[in-house]
């Protein structure tokens, strides 16, 4: 008999132990889906509107801090180039300011984040720079830092 007790008690325990697992599973996932819902519920209403508020009140001139920013950014970049912009040739000119402000427009917006990527600045900026027709790398690389450096005193300042 104390056989037949144990058989007995295996099967009624058997089936609670699988509606527990059951129930537990079906906690755990919820509590799984839970964080992942406000993960998604964050991200969307976080990650366009910076971009997407930035851009505009740029494009608008609505932002004067905005505007002054960038404004200071662009004669940072440009500081020291005079010569160099003058001796290039009027297509080459126009593409250089082009890619200027978009450049500056695009520092303007890493400043703004919370994290600033030195490396992403100089990149932005030696790539511009490159486009001087015959220039040296290592002065496109001197000028860059310099610049970059100048321009990180204003995220400093703010």
């Amino acid at each position: 008999m104390p056989g037949e007790n144990k058989i007995e008690q295996t099967p009624p325990s058997a089936p609670d132990r699988p509606l527990e697992g059951n129930s537990f599973e079906n906690n755990q996932e919820k509590v799984l889906l839970r964080p992942m819902e406000k993960k998604n519920e964050q991200l969307p209403s976080t990650f366009p509107t910076p971009t997407s508020l930035a851009s505009t009140s740029l494009k608008s001139g609505g932002g004067d801090a905005q505007s002054q920013q960038l404004q200071v950014i662009e004669n940072i970049m440009s500081s020291g180039l005079d010569q160099v912009f003058l001796q290039m040739n009027p297509e080459e000119q126009r593409r250089f300011k082009e890619e200027g402000e978009k450049t500056a427009n695009k520092i303007s917006l890493l400043l703004n984040k919370a994290k600033v990527r030195v490396d992403k600045i100089i990149s932005l900026i030696k790539r511009w720079l490159g486009l001087i027709p015959h220039v040296n790398k290592f002065f496109l690389e001197q000028e860059a830092k310099i610049k970059a450096d100048n321009i990180l005193k204003i995220k400093r300042n703010l």
